[in-house]
């Protein structure tokens, strides 16, 4: 259904593309992530013609989604792509899939052949919509110029909204270039079928209150939904945590929405989660899940998630909730609004916190296994030492921290603080190696002042290192630490524990010198070998005030741990290389 505007304007006429980039105008975007190409040079040429949107020319259509989405999430506004038909479209494909798993809002634009030849197997064709249809939230193929101006409101109203997401719009060249009065131009599309969740339902909260009050052992489940919901989520949430006394635990993607200095933080849980926070959620009598998904790097076995807990699940998205546990009480709604209520309700009822300490009391008992603790070495750097000496160097300047996806990945979440939400870039849902560096690229853009590092491993960095070009094209100080072990690590330490140490195709045997590639890109490169140079390396990257690459030589053969194995339950895991849990049974064993 198409609402009309106003006809005051009937004189205008305008092309598609002007429709477009005056849309964009007129809905706050201030940066476009694209790469141009024959289908999309009529929205190119408008953009030429306008000085309020810059574009931010990237390398590699990849590297734009990722870059949009490292903008979003240290944002929370929707990142915009621009990418051509065929293999520009194509390419965006990891990154949209990439977003739509992790839930960041984004408007994609793809170019596509002219309607008339749309089926014909033309140069750069391909079935966009199709290709998009299950790795994005929705996507539109616009006919007609006139429903240019619509389609885009509609789509950021969609990506942003509910549970956000990609947003995919395929733009045929002929209506970018086809003209379309302002008469025949409609406001809005009126969507009868997108009704997103809200504030939640009075009696589930009241419910949900009676459940925490009557708890003896209760643990807040968090996920990236509540960094989603704004800088009000994660507000909301440490005052729900202070009210209630209950320990608080997250995903790799909800890390930062509470303070890792807070003493009810756990920590992360889940796969590579510490053992206090799974065995927490192990041994609840009540989990609150709030904007999480119970996904399987969470739940470990499934038949041995929480056994003897009652669950509340919070989400926005209806199709979250019970489709991998069964929850006593589901509430769909914003995470923001139902943490207000919670805590409204709490207070109307004159709730108090209960007696927590024997359940602090195990917690602390958990605590002394020291989980994220690793062997010392004064030979070589221990990668969790690095991550650790970078955390403590820059800590003072709240830096926001990209990664790749592997060890290096993990040994960042375990070891790197995180007090505030937005500060944590990280690919988690698909585990996209090459994320990191253009995440930070459009990080960097979304606060041109903050301190922006990528950590990454030498394998990854090199999946979309042709970014590097873009920092030094919009002068972007963003640094690099990469912790070189000359390994796909994550890939070797599973073939360790799972095939007997058989390193199939998981050592890097040609590996460039990355001081000399920064240097040939025009970044700064630094290299440190010792454990007594760490310190005057990170300072040397801190000092400099354009983009460095640090090629940090960690430890070849060290290993991410505590480590639930796949298949295993959260009692069932390896804390260090030869130790297991002692409640670790033969089965388990076995599974390693």
């Amino acid at each position: 259904m198409l609402t009309e505007r106003p006809t005051e304007d009937k004189a205008q006429e305008k092309s598609g593309a002007d429709w477009l980039i005056e849309t964009l105008d007129e809905l706050g975007v201030e940066f476009v992530f694209g790469y141009p190409g024959g289908a999309v040079l009529p929205i190119y040429d408008a953009l030429f013609r306008q000085e309020r949107i810059r574009h931010i020319l990237v390398r590699q259509e990849g590297g734009a989604v990722h870059a949009a989405e490292g903008y979003a999430r240290s944002t929370g506004r929707p990142g915009v792509v621009l990418v051509t038909s065929g293999p520009g479209a194509t390419n965006a494909v990891t990154g949209i899939t990439d977003a739509w798993l992790d839930s960041i809002p984004l408007v994609i634009l793809t170019g596509q052949v002219p309607t008339s030849l749309i089926g014909t197997d033309a140069f750069q064709e391909c079935d966009t919509v199709g290709i998009t249809r299950h790795c994005s939230k929705h996507n539109y193929l616009v006919r007609h110029p006139a429903e240019v101006a619509a389609t885009i409101r509609e789509a950021f109203h969609l990506a942003t909204s509910g549970r956000p997401g990609p947003v995919v719009v395929d733009l045929p060249k002929n209506v970018q270039v086809a003209s379309a009065p302002a008469d025949t131009v409609p406001d809005r599309i009126a969507h009868r079928g997108y009704r997103p969740a809200g504030a939640p339902a009075s009696a589930d909260i009241d419910s949900a209150i009676e459940m925490l009050a009557a708890a003896t052992r209760p643990v807040f489940y968090t996920g990236g939904g509540i960094i989603n919901a704004g800088p009000e989520a994660s507000r909301l949430l440490r005052e729900l945590a202070a009210l209630t006394g209950a320990p608080v635990t997250s995903t790799l993607m909800g890390l930062g929405a509470f303070p890792a200095s807070s003493p009810q933080w756990l920590g992360m849980l889940g796969m590579h989660g510490t053992y206090e926070a799974n065995m927490a959620m192990n041994r609840a009598d009540l989990i609150v899940c709030i904007g999480a998904r119970f996904d399987d790097r969470v739940t470990g076995r499934l038949d041995a998630f929480s056994p003897g807990s009652m669950k509340i699940h919070i989400d926005v998205d209806r199709s979250s909730i019970n489709k991998n546990v069964r929850v006593d009480l589901p509430i769909v709604a914003d995470a923001g609004q139902a943490l207000a209520a919670l805590i409204e309700t709490w207070r109307a009822r004159g709730k108090t916190a209960g007696n927590l300490s024997h359940w602090w009391t195990m917690i602390e008992g958990w605590r002394a296994k020291k989980s994220l603790s690793y062997p010392a070495s004064r030979a070589e750097i221990m990668p969790q030492a690095a991550i650790r000496r970078l955390w403590e160097m820059t800590r003072e300047r709240h830096p926001i921290i990209s990664t790749e996806v592997g060890q290096h990945q993990m040994w960042a979440a375990q070891h790197f603080d995180f007090e505030d939400p937005n500060k944590w870039l990280t690919s988690g849902g698909l585990g996209t190696m090459g994320y990191g560096l253009p995440a930070a690229i459009g990080a960097q853009l979304g606060d041109p002042e903050a301190l922006v590092i990528d950590i990454a491993g030498e394998a990854s960095i090199q999946m979309n290192i042709q970014e590097m070009a873009t920092a030094v094209q919009y002068r972007l100080p963003v640094k690099v630490f990469i912790l070189n072990n000359e390994y796909m690590g994550m890939v070797r330490q599973w073939q360790e524990l799972t095939y007997a140490s058989r390193y199939s195709e998981s050592y890097s045997a040609a590996l460039p010198d990355f001081v000399r590639l920064a240097e040939a890109y025009g970044w700064k490169g630094i290299r440190i070998e010792r454990p007594e140079d760490l310190d005057a390396g990170i300072g040397e990257m801190l000092d400099y005030a354009g983009p460095v690459m640090v090629d940090c030589r960690v430890a070849k053969l060290a290993n991410c741990f505590p480590m639930i194995p796949s298949g295993a339950a959260h009692t069932e895991m390896i804390l260090q290389a030869n130790e297991v849990s002692g409640e670790m049974d033969d089965e388990a064993k076995a599974l390693v």
